[in-house]
């Protein structure tokens, strides 16, 4: 039994209000009704938490009190020191937040836990001095045991959160602490989200963690958690010099092993988990990753190969989880509110039970009401009683709505924005050349900038590079005038995908149930301002019956030719969305930022000042990746089965980053420059001058561009303000090196990578990471339900070709064009997967982190009233961003994002409500 001394119990038998701050500099950041104390504030209110506080054999108790903002428990304490005997007395007041529960058993654990902890035998802790130890020549050092007592229980919503305590004698000489050593002595992991020493001159030293601690069981080493203070490598303290290096020589592990679930190792890997040959021969997929197939890396598990194939790694099969580093994980509050529980409800039951629904009934839509019904009617599931619970985590703040009747259950959609204010828009030929401006894939569109179009591929394997489209035919569609003259003018521009499916073209339609075509679509920018299609050409490969086979269709002025136009344009966007979400929303944005947050983890140490920059752009991202790795870009996965590429998405994505991909293009005005939608212009923010003043996504995107630049400028500056000093910085240099060279490894010898020499080089690289993180995720992720979530309007499926005058299904669609339509599109099954996907992933968690703001649970993330000013500066420059978009959205001239039915361009505001919103940028790639 452990004995707990008498004068405790009495201690804690008495009452104590407190209402103290601890720092009366009196500023406040507002997260909605609560105010959280900025960089150096807390504040505390009257105590509800008891906790025994012991250094030594002596204890004492204080009263514990729960922090203002969020009721965060805090430890009342006087900020300024106490000096007996040669010695200070110090307070360290440590904030956990524990696992939620359910369960009984797990209840009586957490009393146990809070036992235990109580009496000093679960946690312990190590102060480290900035200042070196002459005898050990290492860091000043002091310990104690964390200790605390049985809280009171609490309000709620704010059960999870715990505080205990610990009480230090240091020597008079100790110097500032810089680092804690945390070790858990109890058997299982904890959530530590930060660690406030009380009593050195100066107030309270801030130790910001927000960091799962292993159990020592797991692994004998302590957690090393420095305080909130960025440093360049060459300014830290002595003291802390080799905590620094040991830190992240933990995190970079020895590339060795099973990657263990409590493991924060990060390390590199190539895409070869996608197949599963052991499973069936049809589930292998190649791998991606080498000279073949390049691609970037992901973030490596170390699972043994399979038997089938010893290239391609073993899979972990849904529900159980991928390996990712234990602080990379979604957080019990986000699981339960979104992301995880709402998309395993959609892989393990929505899924499921949409097939078992519909299988045996699978038809294509008959007629367009049946697409009507699916927001009017809705779909009578098949659940079975036991998944009702799990289900309804999806429907939660969703576009889809679970409409019970008489025992029922209804799967029923909302109303997709793109058709809410006008139901026959998406006909329209101005509608369909706006959404290449202002609608969900508005990065592909490019100025013709010379006549004949012509193809990169290989004449000998593709046939003749030379377009189909002719002079003579456009000069037709664009009242006379010549192409010369329209080119000169800027007014030509194309949609081409030609190249890029052309090579799958032939397998795709080997496929059942698939038809594709490469496609290359022309439009015309009229004097008054509408963009309009004029040519598309859809192609197949050569063969040896047919060397060419390249068609050429206008929208006609009569009913036939209007038909056939209606089934060209699907086809184009069919294209258009295996594009975007393979190329321009799964590579660019997903795997091309993966590689920059393990590196940033392997060599930025938490105390630079970069990756404090970069930590909020990188929330959550690497458990998405390997959700998605997981069940939806896999060999058979939602991808494959929703998209016109089938089982070739990743090659035709591999194969992008091949021929297209380039850092230093993705940043937004070099995108627009290289697509010939802007033109250089020093006297223009940014530099660069529109072509198409009404392009919605980059007159919004250059301001958010250049607010991120002006930010990142700014603290860059506060940080690298002596000459050399970006070159002379080791870990920056190496974290930049092995971004190039190892997370994007086969790429590591192109010419147009970055250099890092000089303080604007860093800041042009930092702002496209932060770019492709927040903004351009947004703008192509947020919009795909309201864009996509009607069928018809962006099929991302098309099962048939065009009917020919010559070919047998020509009659049929000659006395039923609609039916023609509606079958060439995805099946019942198809559609309503694709419209449960395309909703999940167009859906903001209520928890969502925006860009310009600090996560409550994170406001001490640095000490440093300079940066909270700048950052202030950059979260008010967002909100007039915002104000500045609105008005645009009221702007009767600008038709590509106002008028008559047109839904206002929102998805570059910078906030949003939960669900789908078709707005808010996120400071991560969370979804």
């Amino acid at each position: 039994m452990y004995a707990v001394k008498q004068p405790a119990i009495d201690a804690l038998k008495s009452t104590a209000a407190v209402d103290r701050r601890v720092n009366g500099s009196g500023n406040y950041i507002r997260v909605g009704k609560a105010r959280v104390p900025s960089s150096g504030t807390r504040v505390y209110r009257h105590g509800s938490v008891r906790a025994v506080i012991s250094g030594g054999d002596k204890a004492s108790v204080e009263a514990a009190t729960p922090l203002q903002s969020k009721g965060v428990n805090g430890l009342s304490s006087s900020s300024s020191s106490s000096s007996v005997g040669g010695e200070i007395q110090v307070k360290a007041v440590v904030t956990i937040r524990k696992k939620m529960k359910e369960k009984i058993i797990e209840k009586i654990e957490d009393q146990w836990e809070f036992f235990v902890n109580g009496i000093g035998q679960g946690i312990r802790i190590q102060l480290i001095s900035e200042q070196v130890d002459p005898v050990t020549n290492a860091g000043k050092s002091v310990q104690s045991a964390v200790r605390g007592w049985l809280p009171k229980p609490v309000p709620l919503e704010y059960a999870n959160i715990v505080e205990y305590a610990a009480d230090f004698k240091v020597p008079s000489d100790f110097g500032c602490p810089g680092a804690i050593m945390v070790s858990n002595l109890q058997g299982k992991e904890f959530y530590l989200l930060e660690i406030v020493i009380h009593g050195f001159d100066g107030g309270p030293i801030f130790f910001p963690a927000n960091t799962w601690i292993h159990s020592r069981k797991d692994n004998p080493e302590s957690r090393i958690i420095f305080k909130n203070q960025a440093c360049l490598p060459a300014q830290t303290p002595p003291g802390l010099k080799d905590l620094r290096h040991e830190d992240l020589l933990s995190i970079r592990g020895n590339g060795k092993g099973t990657r263990k679930e409590h493991d924060r190792i990060y390390d590199y890997e190539i895409y070869n988990e996608l197949g599963n040959p052991d499973k069936s021969e049809d589930l292998a997929r190649p791998v991606l990753g080498g000279e073949e197939r390049p691609y970037p890396r992901r973030c490596r598990t170390g699972r043994p190969p399979t038997k089938t194939d010893s290239l391609t790694e073993s899979r972990i099969e849904k529900p159980h989880p991928v390996y990712v580093p234990r602080d990379e994980t979604f957080e019990e509050i986000k699981q339960n509110a979104f992301s995880t529980g709402r998309l395993k409800a959609l892989l393990h039951n929505l899924i499921p039970s949409l097939a078992v629904t519909l299988s045996s009934t699978d038809n294509p839509f008959e007629c367009f009401s049946d697409i009507d019904d699916l927001y009017v009617d809705g779909v009578l599931m098949k659940w079975k009683e036991e998944e009702k619970k799990e289900g309804k985590k999806l429907f939660l703040g969703s576009m889809v709505k679970e409409v019970f009747s008489a025992g029922e259950r209804w799967l029923k959609y909302e109303i997709p924005a793109v058709i809410k204010m006008d139901r026959f828009s998406w006909l329209r030929d101005n509608e369909f050349a706006r959404q290449t401006l202002a609608g969900v894939n508005p990065v592909n569109i490019e100025i013709l900038k010379e006549f004949p179009i012509l193809s990169k591929l290989d004449p000998a394997v593709y046939g003749p590079p030379k377009s189909a489209i002719t002079k003579e035919l456009l000069e037709q569609e664009i009242n006379g005038m010549s192409v010369d003259k329209a080119i000169e003018e800027k007014r030509l521009f194309i949609l081409d995908h030609h190249d890029t499916y052309m090579p799958f073209i032939e397998r795709m339609n080997a496929l059942p149930g698939r038809k594709a075509y490469a496609s290359r679509t022309v439009f015309f920018h009229t004097p008054t301002g509408i963009m309009r299609p004029i040519a598309i050409e859809l192609s197949l490969p050569p063969t040896a019956s047919s060397p060419q086979y390249k068609r050429v269709y206008t929208h006609g002025h009569h009913a036939t030719t209007h038909w056939i136009w209606k089934l060209a344009k699907a086809h184009v966007c069919s294209n258009d969305a295996g594009i975007h979400q393979l190329v321009n929303h799964w590579l660019r944005t997903h795997a091309c930022v993966e590689p920059y947050i393990i590196a940033t983890h392997r060599q930025l140490s938490s105390m630079h000042p970069i990756f404090k920059l970069l930590h909020p752009h990188m929330r959550y991202t690497l458990e998405i990746n390997a959700l998605a790795r997981q069940s939806l870009i896999n060999g058979g996965g939602i991808i494959e089965a929703s998209y016109n590429p089938g089982k070739y998405a990743m090659e035709i994505s591999s194969a992008a980053y091949k021929e297209m991909w380039m850092f230093d293009m993705e940043a937004l005005p070099a995108d627009l420059l290289r697509r010939g939608m802007a033109v250089e212009d020093p006297s223009a923010p940014c530099g660069v001058k529109l072509v198409i003043e009404d392009y919605p996504y980059a007159a919004d995107g250059l301001l958010v561009w250049s607010a991120i630049k002006e930010w990142v400028e700014s603290y860059v500056g506060h940080y690298y303000s002596e000459p050399n000093s970006v070159t002379s910085d080791i870990e920056l240099q190496q974290w930049w090196s092995e971004i190039k060279n190892k997370g994007h490894h086969d790429k590591r010898n192109e010419p147009w990578w970055p250099k890092l020499d000089t303080k604007e080089d860093l800041c042009g690289i930092l702002t496209t990471i932060i770019w492709v993180a927040s903004g351009q995720h947004a703008a192509i992720n947020f919009g795909q339900y309201p864009f996509g979530g009607y069928i018809p309007n962006r099929p991302t499926i098309m099962r048939k070709l065009i009917p020919q005058e010559d070919g047998p299904d020509y009659e049929k669609f000659i006395s039923n064009p609609q039916q023609t339509f509606l079958s060439s599109l995805a099946t019942r099954l198809q559609a309503t997967k694709i419209m449960a996907v395309q909703d999940t992933l167009s859906t903001h968690s209520p928890d969502e982190e925006y860009l310009g703001q600090v996560n409550p649970l994170e406001s001490h993330w640095i000490n440093d009233d300079e940066v909270m000013k700048l950052f202030n500066r950059f979260s008010d420059r967002l909100k007039e961003i915002d104000q500045t978009i609105n008005l645009r959205n009221k702007d009767s001239h600008l038709k590509n994002r106002s008028g008559a039915g047109i839904p206002p361009y929102e998805l570059l505001l910078t906030t949003s409500g939960p669900g789908v919103t078709g707005r808010g940028i996120p400071n991560s790639i969370s979804i």
